[in-house]
């Protein structure tokens, strides 16, 4: 099970503090382009306890890219029909 969590690279540790904040390593901000003031979407699988995050503007743009592949499969599939 943690073979498949640790496929990726570990950037340390981080706390939460009393109000629930979580300041995200300086690395990992760095690598994905974070800036003071962006905002990040959250995901979590709670049956294994995983929490994830990921940039909301990578996260537009994977909804912008898949609305285009869904409607790329409406628009074959109704030329089939």
């Amino acid at each position: 099970m943690m073979q498949g969590l640790l496929k990726g690279k570990v950037y340390g540790a981080a706390t939460v503090g009393e109000r629930g904040q979580l300041v995200i390593p300086a690395e990992l901000r760095k690598a994905l382009n974070i800036q003071s003031g962006d905002q990040v979407m959250v995901f979590a699988k709670l049956d294994k306890k995983i929490i994830s995050l990921m940039p909301s503007k990578d996260f537009s743009r994977f909804l912008e890219r898949a609305e285009k592949v869904i409607s790329k499969l409406e628009n074959s599939l109704s030329k089939k029909n």
